[in-house]
């Protein structure tokens, strides 16, 4: 099989005005670059951005020696209700926006000829998500070539079948008998070669003697290459095992470990939908920096590059399907396809997944109040034992406990009467999902975790958890030690979760099997739902209406830059990675908190440097698990705390004063167990430029930090300025700050630094080295980048 890259000489425009065509080369993301505005129909949910139509276009030929080959091409994802023309017929029509699909293209395709695939997205139809979607082919496209006598795509599957003899099974798919070859390599070593006969369809086992397992520090990786006649196709895998029950908990490769989750969006921030390999390989490895060991794609299929990452870096994933079943929670979701799609939704998630050892677990939908209802009890038995036909990964679906209760009382739940009640005068009021969202946002977390504890919400759920292999609870922890008696073989997943709650739950896991993981909401800020878990002042933003200038929801333990903060302290104490932890709420006059969401525990950051408000109170955040705390201010004791009531944040209010701020943590007896600073930015001001590096190859991304710093490098949050950057041998794809509200967008070459930082993020042009220039109120900075 020849695998051709099919993204380059691309053009879009919309449907009703093809005169102005625009080049462009995929992944690509039309709304991005689309206004926001208060005519947007799908509102708060996604940035305020008016999504439209396109078609994508692109001229190809496909030369006379390839007569006997089969042409496909593959899809990565189109968002949404994809129609791909080949020479003027329709080949392909996928409504879901998020799976990869493939286009058979032999009949339509002229051989030495000029052809013409188009592919006509529709994303007019709003409000059609509940977070920011993108527009356009925003996953990457191949054209595949395969001979006459071929094997299948995706026709190689490969399982572990015993991680400590190293034995694995390869099963292979042709179109035709004849002769297998396959092979297993390490990094182009042969490590086993075996010849085999097949009818069409054949499973064999091998053992690969001295083979390392795939774990999370060690993911070890291996090739397996499979010939039959002249195709020769392979894929990666890790040799390792998965495992649930209520008496083991999860074991990876027969080695309990407990989930530390984090859920993330699709959208890469300032790139908008647009799905890098560098980008997703720089997530990963952030959130892994963070603490984290697994993520649940919420709430889509992920890309390929994701699971690449993860596969690379050792991060667990649980791949989730949709947001929907068979109810609406906005008018124009995929509700109206998921009954006629998900069988073929979900076979080719798993062929996409199958062979990655990073997969651990498939969700099969997310907070569907159809779980309390006797038809959707019955479609988690029916998806579950689909999946099980395809595969035997366990099986969750993330149901948000509460809401399936109210649902049962007529609350919360989605009807085109409401929606076009919600959308007069623009309202945008919300409903289902969205309502207890904002319900939380605006009472807090307890709310909703108080009503899951209630009796009528484990009635409305057991059904559905019977149904699955993994009850997936959404901010239900406080049922956790009342169904652990109740429902003592449940095994219990917090498929989505406050931060706050990280110490509680990570002491429930400790000591109970049943509960195996928990996925924070959320590891990383993503564009849509504006402001839902912001925490911003009056003095930062012009505008608490969340209208057009909001960007994104805020409600990130890493921000939309990929930076950490006092919550990503508070989470790796939790999870007892470190002992300690500090940071400080910025100082300045605090007229009135913006959105204090369930979502955000604070907005402390790891900074001592606050020119300007001397003698103004401080507040101060330490992470720890110790007896007590001390802070100590230019080597004197200021402050003393004891471990109460704060589950892992110990709180200060001290007079802000420059210099040095310590953190010392003891046990009861008062011997020291960790200490932690922070220290002043002195007076003198300048721009720096951080590239997070400074070599890397024209396939890369880079990533430069613009930060407001004293000579020493160290960043002055209250100290900002407008920036203007300028590229060379490079284009600028992206800058912004990470501030929810952004009025600027994410595609100009000037915006202003948020806390003393922003990032611009950068495409090399060839082998050329890139230089990038910022002007700013603190002169001309410049950086240079090697490419090679």
């Amino acid at each position: 099989m020849k695998k051709i890259e099919f993204n380059n000489d691309w053009y879009y425009f919309r449907p009703e005005d093809d005169t102005h065509k625009q080049p462009v080369t995929l992944p690509h993301d039309a709304m991005i670059f689309e206004r926001r505005t208060m005519r947007s129909k799908g509102g708060k949910n996604i940035g305020w951005f008016e999504a439209n139509d396109y078609i994508y276009e692109k001229k190809f030929s496909v030369p006379h020696v390839y007569n006997q080959q089969k042409v496909i091409f593959e899809f990565e994802g189109v968002y949404q209700q994809a129609k791909v023309f080949i020479n003027g017929q329709l080949a392909m029509y996928r409504p879901y926006g998020y799976t990869n699909f493939y286009v058979e293209a032999n009949h339509f395709v002229n051989l030495d000829q000029k052809n013409i695939i188009k592919v006509i997205v529709e994303n007019s139809q709003q409000p059609n998500s509940r977070w920011y979607s993108g527009t356009g082919i925003y996953r990457p496209v191949s054209m595949y070539l395969l001979p006459d006598k071929h094997i299948f795509i995706n026709g190689i599957k490969i399982k572990t079948i015993d991680p400590y003899n190293k034995t694995i099974s390869v099963t292979v798919h042709t179109n035709s008998p004849g002769a297998l070859v396959i092979s297993i390599l390490d990094q182009h070593n042969l490590i086993i070669k075996k010849r085999i006969q097949t009818e069409g369809l054949i499973t064999t086992q091998l053992t690969l003697d001295n083979a390392e397992l795939w774990d999370l520090d060690h993911p070890k990786l291996y090739q397996c290459q499979v010939a039959f006649g002249e195709d020769i196709q392979g894929t990666t895998f890790g040799v390792r095992t998965i495992s649930v029950s209520a008496e083991t908990g999860l074991l990876l490769n027969g080695k309990r470990t407990i989930l530390y989750g984090a859920c993330i969006h699709h959208d890469h921030g300032l790139l908008g939908a647009v799905s890098h390999p560098y980008a997703e390989y720089r997530r990963v490895r952030l959130l892994k920096e963070a603490g984290y060991n697994a993520i649940r794609s919420a709430h889509n299929p992920c890309s390929k590059s994701l699971l690449d990452a993860c596969d690379q870096l050792g991060m667990l994933v649980l791949d989730e399907y949709v947001d929907m079943w068979y109810i609406h929670k906005t008018k124009h979701d995929y509700a109206s396809y998921v009954l006629q799609w998900w069988k073929e939704d979900l076979k080719d998630m798993v062929d996409k997944d199958y062979n990655h050892p990073s997969v651990i677990m498939y969700s099969i939908g997310n907070e569907v109040s159809e779980t309390a209802q006797m038809r959707g009890i019955e479609l988690v038995k029916q998806m579950t034992d689909y999946l099980h036909t395809l595969d035997n990964r366990p099986v969750t679906c993330g149901v948000n406990i509460f809401f399936n209760y109210l649902s049962q009382l007529g609350f919360g739940i989605y009807t085109d009467k409401k929606a076009e009640k919600a959308s007069i005068n623009n309202k945008h009021n919300a409903v289902g999902s969205e309502f207890f969202n904002r319900l939380a946002s605006k009472l807090g977390d307890k709310v909703m975790k108080f009503g899951a504890s209630l009796k009528g919400s484990d009635k409305h759920t057991k059904k559905a958890f019977a149904n699955m292999d993994v009850a997936g609870y959404n901010y239900g922890i406080l049922r956790y030690k009342k169904d652990l008696k109740k429902h003592p073989k449940r095994v219990i997943l917090g498929t989505e979760t406050f931060c706050k709650d990280t110490c509680l739950f990570f002491d429930y896991a400790k000591h109970n099997t049943s509960i195996i993981g928990d996925f924070v909401w959320a590891g990383q800020d993503y564009l849509g739902e504006v402001g839902i878990g912001s925490w911003v002042y009056e003095d930062q933003v012009p505008d608490f209406s969340y209208g057009p200038g909001w960007m994104t929801a805020g409600s990130g333990r890493l921000d939309i830059l990929g930076n950490t903060g006092g919550e990503t302290l508070f989470t790796k104490v939790a999870f007892e990675q470190i002992l300690i932890g500090l940071a400080v709420v910025p100082v300045f006059s605090k007229k009135k908190k913006h959105s204090a969401s369930a979502w955000k525990m604070s907005n402390a950051i790891e900074s001592w440097s606050f020119e300007g408000s001397e003698g103004k109170i401080a507040h101060v955040e330490v992470y720890s698990k110790a007896a007590y705390v001390s802070l100590f201010l230019n080597q004197e004791r200021i402050a003393s705390n004891y471990n109460k009531k704060y589950g892992g944040v110990f709180y200060f209010k001290v007079s802000y004063q420059p210099g040095t701020l310590v953190a010392v943590s003891y046990d009861k007896e008062g011997t020291e167990i960790a200490r932690t600073s922070l220290v002043t930015a002195q007076h003198e001001t300048t721009l720096s430029i951080q590239p997070e590096s400074l070599k890397v190859i024209p396939q890369d991304l880079i990533y430069a930090h613009v930060k407001v710093t004293d000579k020493q490098g160290i960043v002055k949050p209250l100290v900002n300025s407008t920036i203007t950057v300028r590229v060379e041998h490079g284009e600028l794809i992206g800058l912004g700050n990470a501030c929810p509200y952004n009025e600027q967008g994410y595609k100009t070459h000037t915006n202003v630094t948020y806390e003393g930082e922003a990032l611009a993020i950068v495409k090399p042009h060839g082998k050329d080295e890139v230089t990038i220039e910022v002007q700013s109120d603190f002169g001309i900075t410049k950086s240079i980048i090697q490419v090679n």
